[in-house]
């Protein structure tokens, strides 16, 4: 297996970090005080090519593979997770799934100028009775000629008031469980769609996250993506590669809070000598490095099996599972490590810790990647 990164990575990633820095770092802990979208931000990623990467340029997209989109995701969500899982969501699971599944008309209207970051677009699968049990879709599209009419309510959907097109799970044949799901792309400002309530939460704040209602929605025939009933699938084989995103993003957020706790230790003294010196200290950061480089490696393995075009959905799954608890348990320690200051805003790591947890919940839990893991391991 190769180790190196190639020219283009090394360039992704440099770019991505430089962005960070300097055009996320100076307003993050603002905007996650005052849950704001960071829109002239999420405009420059697209500018970039950050908002489509892994979409080739004859459809708007970078035409990059996912380990650079790895090394990017890794270093926006280093300085702001927020904007990490705005990039993550646009490239994961919108562009990546119009790209796999969508029609060459779909491709022309949606993939292009989403890709290319003119347009924002969000995924709506979860609804208040179908978090980790997806399948269990209550949203109803009822074919009428032309058109579907949808109904229903989707909950915690990133990018959600913010987005000009959504992905819409939707059930069409209620006989079928979840081979009677399918998959519509709703336009903003679509008579009967609705954003509803705006959630207030712990961490990622500057990524809007809100409550989604259709109301006899008319969306037409051929906003459909595949056929009828390939709703479920749709989700699942694109939430496969969106795990790779959030792993990067919870990558990210550990790689910062290893970096606070390594400056910090340097500069506090305590009992007359700089806390790095204390073996208490050096052996968390040991550890620390150790999981956040084994992370590294599972998330990079996860993105070259999909770049090879293998079986990559066990990979991400394992890759989510323990890039996320690394994230939470480098937040605890970079707090621990920070001692008081670690409870405060001005040292980020609280903002860290805030982050760190909703990569255990979101684009399936904890529990569902063990699930997803057991059963590709046990199944005959």
């Amino acid at each position: 297996m190769q180790f190196n990164y190639n020219e283009t990575h090394l360039m992704i990633k440099e770019t991505a970090r430089k962005f960070a820095e300097d055009e996320l770092a100076p307003t993050a802990i603002e905007r996650d005080e005052k849950e704001e979208f960071p829109y002239e931000a999420v405009k420059k990623l697209g500018e970039l090519g950050f908002m489509g990467m892994m979409v080739p340029e004859q459809y708007g997209g970078a035409g990059l593979d996912a380990v650079s989109y790895v090394l990017a995701m890794e270093e926006i969500s280093r300085v702001d997770a927020s904007c990490g899982v705005i990039m993550s969501v646009n490239n994961s699971l919108v562009t990546y799934g119009l790209n796999e599944w969508g029609s060459e008309e779909q491709k022309q209207k949606y993939l292009i100028p989403l890709a290319s970051g003119k347009l924002l677009g969000a995924f709506a699968l979860s609804e208040p009775e179908a978090g980790s049990d997806a399948s269990n879709q209550k949203t109803i599209a009822d074919r009428s000629g032309d058109y579907y009419i949808l109904n229903g309510t989707k909950n915690f959907i990133t990018n959600g008031s913010t987005a000009d097109v959504i992905l819409v799970m939707a059930t069409t044949d209620k006989t079928k469980g979840a081979h009677g799901v399918s998959t519509f792309i709703v336009d903003k400002g679509t008579p009967g769609f609705f954003v509803a309530k705006k959630e207030k939460k712990l961490g990622i704040r500057s990524s809007d996250t809100v409550s989604l209602s259709f109301q006899d929605c008319r969306v037409p025939v051929a906003n459909r993506i595949g056929e009828e009933g390939f709703g479920f699938k749709f989700a699942m084989k694109t939430l496969d590669g969106g795990r790779i995103g959030i792993a990067s993003q919870a990558l990210g957020i550990a790689q910062a809070s290893l970096d606070a706790s390594v400056a910090y230790a340097k500069q506090r003294k305590a009992f007359g000598k700089y806390i790095a010196e204390f073996q208490a200290i050096q052996f968390k950061i040991a550890d620390m490095a150790t999981r956040i480089e084994a992370a590294r490696l599972l998330t990079l393995k996860a993105a070259a099996l999909k770049d090879a075009h293998e079986p990559f959905g066990n990979m991400s799954a394992m890759a989510k599972l323990f890039a996320s608890k690394v994230a939470v348990d480098a937040a605890l320690d970079a707090i621990q490590i920070h001692g008081g200051y670690g409870y405060c805003q001005e040292y980020n790591v609280e903002r860290y810790l805030r982050d760190a947890k909703i990569t255990e919940i979101y684009e399936g839990t904890s529990e569902v990647q063990r699930i997803v893991i057991s059963r590709n391991l046990l199944k005959d």
